[in-house]
């Protein structure tokens, strides 16, 4: 059983913005020694809660200060973009670091429309399978398809290895479209807290069509989880995820605050159904609990690999989660990592 990191750079009030992006250095730099097998980074805009904007500079940095762990985006929403120019981006952090490199991408704006419209004034979901057919040549130094317009063009710094492309998605269209291509998929359980998921694996796995470079399809799901030294401490921390979420479901994208500050907060008798809704799919607690809930959902989605996703409003505590879950699972860690 494999067992990865997905990051997103979760702001903290009282802190600045800055400051998230060299934790979330930080925290990959643990996460290497710890053994993980993935860190991935993810791309959000015009957001005050997640700030990392720019996975592809994020995992420049990441992989320079790495030695072991697979790092990728998670993903690169592809439609801001023009393909050639993200397969240019991703073979000079294949040559960072060969063989580490994992370029996953989505077709959502992961901001509102009129940042995305900022972004790229002409982009359209409707090229999303043709962007990444291209893209999916490109990393590999295959050459386009005969008659193709940009057939004579090449995706430099070639190199002996390439990037790994995912597709990334929370619905059926990215399962249909990665099994059509014969890709790899991840789903983002976090999204819908798992609505959806048994469907959307069901299908992949039924329609994929093997290709050269994943003759087997290979499917992971993206979970939000904490683990912590007590049942209650994890259930404290919790409580920032969940000031957050009754925020955003006003449209706010606001920072983490402490879970001082969210236990104080005043919510309605409609937030707390919410909030109630939240704690009881939450996936939280010792690393044994923790460790339990992530493997029975590995064992029935049949998964040889997760993605665990942990927001805290204090990063050492994000740090410690992972640690007291690298244990849990046994994972083979550094000297380094004590």
């Amino acid at each position: 059983m494999l067992w990865s990191v997905l990051d997103q750079s979760p702001a903290s009030e009282g802190s600045t913005q800055d400051a998230a992006i060299r934790e979330s250095l930080a925290l990959a730099r643990c996460c290497d020694v710890l053994g993980y097998n993935r860190f991935w980074v993810s791309e959000h805009h015009n957001s005050a809660s997640i700030v990392g904007t720019a996975p592809e500079v994020l995992m420049a940095a990441i992989a320079a200060t790495t030695r072991h762990i697979r790092v990728g985006s998670a993903g690169i929403m592809l439609p801001h973009y023009p393909a050639l120019k993200v397969a240019e981006q991703f073979r000079v952090l294949e040559a960072i670091a060969p063989g580490r490199i994992d370029l996953g991408v989505g077709r959502a704006p992961g901001s509102d429309r009129l940042t995305a419209h900022a972004l790229n004034p002409h982009a359209s979901v409707d090229e999303f399978p043709r962007q990444v057919q291209e893209l999916q040549l490109w990393v590999q130094g295959a050459p386009l398809p005969d008659g193709h317009p940009y057939q004579k063009i090449a995706a430099h710094p070639t190199g002996p290895t390439s990037p790994q492309l995912w597709i990334l998605g929370s619905s059926d269209y990215g399962a249909q479209l990665a099994a059509y291509l014969g890709l790899p998929y991840a789903f983002a359980y976090f999204f819908s807290e798992g609505a959806g998921v048994d469907q959307a694996l069901d299908l992949y796995r039924r329609n994929y069509r093997p290709s050269p470079a994943n003759p087997e399809p290979h499917a992971t799901i993206c979970v939000w989880a904490v683990a912590a030294d007590s049942e209650a401490e994890a259930r404290r921390l919790l409580t920032a995820r969940e000031h957050w979420r009754i925020g955003f479901e006003k449209g706010l994208r606001t920072p983490l605050v402490s879970p001082e500050t969210a236990a104080a907060y005043p919510y309605s008798e409609a937030e707390m159904v919410v909030i109630e809704k939240l704690r009881a799919s939450a996936i939280a607690g010792t690393a044994a609990q923790v460790a339990a809930r992530l493997n029975a959902l590995a064992q029935r989605l049949e998964l040889g690999e997760i993605v665990i996703n942990t927001w805290t409003f204090d990063p050492a505590a994000r740090r410690r989660s992972y640690a007291l879950l690298a244990a849990a699972f046994g994972l083979r860690t550094t000297a380094s990592a004590a």
